[in-house]
C-alpha cells in the first residue's frame, strides 16, 4: 500500500478528526457510485478506505510511523554510503593521474638535470624546477583539476594581507631557484589535496537503525536474575541476560544485536521490559505488592496471620483497629535494585465478613447505627 497519508492528503501530524474528514471527502469523490465510468474506482476507493484503517487506529498509525521512518533512515545511509563511494573512486582515479604527471615532472627533472652538467654554474639549476617549464605543484594541481584544487593545495597562514604578500613572494622565489620539498613529498602534498577535494562533509554510514522490542519475563526470571531468550523478525533468537536494576519498563540496550544491514555496523537491539501477570504478586518499581484478607475482629483487634512471600510463607502482626487502606511492609523482599539492595514486600490488608451472617455482629451494628448500646 502507498503512503496513506499521501493517499488522504494529510499531514504526518494531523489530528484524528482531520484524517477522518479527508476520508469522507476523498471516499466521496472516489466512490465507485460516482465513477461508474472509471473502472480503477473500486479499487481506488478499497485503496482509501485501507488508508483510513491504518491512520485511524493509534497503535496501527505508531507502527506505520516508526516502519516508515526506519525506512527513510535505511534509504539516506544507503545513498550517503554510495555517494561515498563514488567520491573515493574519483579520488582513486584522480590520484592515479597525479602520480602519472609526477612520473613525467621526475622525467623531465632528470633530463633536464643531465642537461645542466654541460652548463656553467651561473646559469639557473633545472633540477630546482618542480615541472615542465618551471610548473610549480599548485599550478599542477590547477592544470589538472582547476583553481579550487590549487587553493587547497596551497599553505594557509591565516597571517594579513601582508603574510599572504610574503608567502607569494616566497613561492615565486622557490620557482626562480630556491629549494622545494623532494617529488616524493609534493606527491604526499597532492594526494592528501585530492583527498580533501573529494573526501566532502558527509561522513560513512557507521551504523544501521536500533530495533525496540517488548521482553515478557515473569516476576521469578526479575528474582532470580535468569536469561531470557528472544524472538526476533528475522527469526534469530538473542539472549538477554537479566541483571540487578531492571523492573517493568526498564529498557536494556544489546550492542549489535539491532537492525543488520551489509557493509554498516550493526544497530542495537533496545529491549523493554515487560512483567507477565502474576497471581500472587503485583510489581511497582523495585516493590511486590500482595493482598491480605483479614477477619472483621482481626482488623478492630489486632492479630497475626501468615503472608505467602518470594521466599516463603512469613508471619506477620495486624496492628489493631486495621482498616482495608492500611499496609503492612516487609523490607528487603522485592526485586534487584541497582544499588545492591532490595525492594520490599508492601502487604494490603483487606477486611472481609464471614461467609454466613452472624447473629450478634448483625445485632450490634444495628445498635450502632441507632445509637442503642447494650
Amino acid at each position: 500500500m502507498r503512503d496513506p497519508y499521501s493517499l488522504l492528503g494529510v499531514k504526518r501530524n494531523a489530528e484524528p478528526d482531520e484524517i477522518k474528514a479527508a476520508w469522507r471527502a476523498k471516499a466521496k469523490t472516489v466512490h465507485p457510485d460516482q465513477n461508474q465510468d472509471d473502472p480503477s474506482a473500486t479499487s481506488r476507493f478499497a485503496e482509501i478506505g485501507q488508508a483510513y484503517e491504518v491512520l485511524k487506529d493509534p497503535e496501527r498509525r505508531k507502527r506505520y510511523d516508526r516502519a516508515a521512518e526506519m525506512h527513510q533512515t535505511i534509504m539516506q545511509q544507503r545513498n550517503a554510503a554510495r555517494e561515498a563511494a563514488e567520491r573515493a573512486k574519483a579520488a582513486k582515479a584522480n590520484a592515479e593521474k597525479v602520480m602519472e604527471e609526477l612520473a613525467k615532472t621526475n622525467a623531465e627533472s632528470a633530463k633536464a638535470q643531465a642537461q645542466a652538467r654541460g652548463q656553467s654554474q651561473s646559469q639557473a639549476h633545472p633540477q630546482n624546477q618542480s615541472g615542465p617549464a618551471g610548473e610549480t605543484p599548485e599550478d599542477m594541481i590547477e592544470r589538472i583539476f582547476g583553481a579550487t584544487a590549487a587553493d587547497q593545495a596551497k599553505p594557509h597562514t591565516g597571517g594579513s594581507a601582508q603574510a599572504s604578500g610574503d608567502s607569494a613572494e616566497t613561492t615565486k622565489a622557490d620557482v626562480s631557484g630556491g629549494e622545494r620539498p623532494p617529488l616524493p613529498a609534493l606527491a604526499i602534498d597532492l594526494i592528501a589535496s585530492i583527498v580533501r577535494r573529494f573526501r566532502g562533509t558527509t561522513p560513512a554510514p557507521e551504523k544501521a537503525p536500533d530495533i525496540s522490542v517488548e521482553a515478557t519475563v515473569t516476576l521469578e526470571d526479575l528474582l532470580k536474575l535468569n536469561a531470557v531468550t528472544l524472538k526476533m523478525a528475522d527469526d534469530r533468537e538473542v539472549r538477554l541476560v537479566l541483571e540487578k536494576g531492571m523492573t517493568e519498563g526498564h529498557v536494556a540496550r544489546l550492542k549489535g544485536q539491532g537492525l543488520k544491514l551489509a557493509g554498516m555496523k550493526s544497530g542495537d537491539l533496545l529491549a523493554s521490559i515487560k512483567v507477565s501477570r502474576d497471581s500472587r504478586f503485583r510489581v511497582e518499581g523495585f516493590d511486590l505488592h500482595t493482598t491480605l484478607s483479614i477477619s472483621l475482629e482481626d482488623a478492630v483487634l489486632g492479630g497475626d496471620a501468615s503472608v505467602e512471600t518470594p521466599e516463603g510463607n512469613r508471619n506477620i502482626s495486624i496492628p489493631a483497629w486495621s482498616g482495608s487502606d492500611q499496609t503492612v511492609r516487609l523490607n528487603g523482599l522485592g526485586l534487584h535494585d541497582d544499588a545492591g539492595g532490595r525492594g520490599d514486600l508492601v502487604v494490603e490488608l483487606r477486611v472481609v465478613l464471614w461467609e454466613k451472617p452472624n447473629e450478634k455482629v448483625t445485632d450490634l451494628m444495628r445498635h450502632m447505627r441507632h445509637g442503642l448500646y447494650v
